[in-house]
C-alpha cells in the first residue's frame, strides 16, 4: 500500500497527476485536482530533473528553468536539504509595530516628527504602528537607522522540523493543508 501524497490516505493503485507543476502520486479522490501524467514505457526514470553528475553535464541543467548558480550545485552527495534563496533572507519581525512605537516613544518623538525625519507621511507611521501595513524595504531601513532598532528576525530563528502525523514517518501534503471540500 502506498500513501497518497496529497491527503495521506492509503491506496493500492496511486495515480500520478500534475498539480500546480508538481507530479504527485495520489489516490483516486485526489486525482481530480490535477491532470494525469502519462508514464514513459521506454525509460523507468526521467532525467529531465536529475541531479546526478552522470546525467549529461550542462545540457541537462539548461532545462531547469534558467536557474543557474549555487542553488543546485552543492558539489557533495545528497542528504542535505536543497538551499533556497528565501533561506538567506531576513523577515520582518512579528512585533515590528511595537518595536517602532516603543523606539519612537523612547526617542521622545511624535509620529509627525518621525515622519518628517524619514521624509514619509505621518499616516504611514500610524499604519505601521497599528500593524495595518508592513514597512517596505526602504522605509524599514530608514526606521532602523533613525530609531537604532532592528525590525528583522532571521528566517532560521524559528525554523523547526515538521513532525508529520503519517504512520510511515513521511510527511505528506495532507499533513499540512486543510482541504476546503471536506
Amino acid at each position: 500500500m502506498v500513501q497518497c501524497e496529497m491527503c495521506g490516505a492509503e491506496t493500492a493503485s496511486p495515480n500520478t497527476v500534475k498539480v500546480e507543476g508538481a507530479e504527485l502520486d495520489v489516490c483516486d479522490d485526489c486525482a481530480d485536482f490535477g491532470t494525469e501524467v502519462r508514464q514513459q514505457s521506454s525509460s523507468s526514470t526521467s532525467t529531465k530533473y536529475s541531479t546526478s553528475s552522470s546525467s549529461g553535464g550542462s545540457s541537462s541543467s539548461s532545462s531547469s528553468g534558467g536557474s543557474s548558480g549555487s542553488a543546485g550545485s552543492s558539489g557533495g552527495g545528497g542528504g542535505g536539504r536543497r538551499r533556497d534563496m528565501f533561506d538567506e533572507m531576513d523577515e520582518v519581525a512579528q512585533d515590528y509595530d511595537q518595536r517602532i512605537r516603543n523606539a519612537r516613544e523612547r526617542a521622545g518623538m511624535s509620529q509627525e516628527q518621525l515622519a518628517k525625519q524619514l521624509n514619509e507621511k505621518a499616516s504611514l507611521i500610524r499604519k505601521l504602528e497599528r500593524g495595518d501595513t508592513r514597512p517596505s524595504d526602504g522605509v524599514q531601513r530608514k526606521l532602523e537607522k533613525a530609531l537604532d532598532i532592528s525590525l528583522t528576525e532571521g528566517a532560521g530563528d524559528e525554523e523547526t522540523e515538521w513532525e508529520g502525523s503519517s504512520a510511515a514517518g513521511e510527511t505528506t501534503l495532507g499533513d499540512v493543508v486543510q482541504r476546503k471540500d471536506k
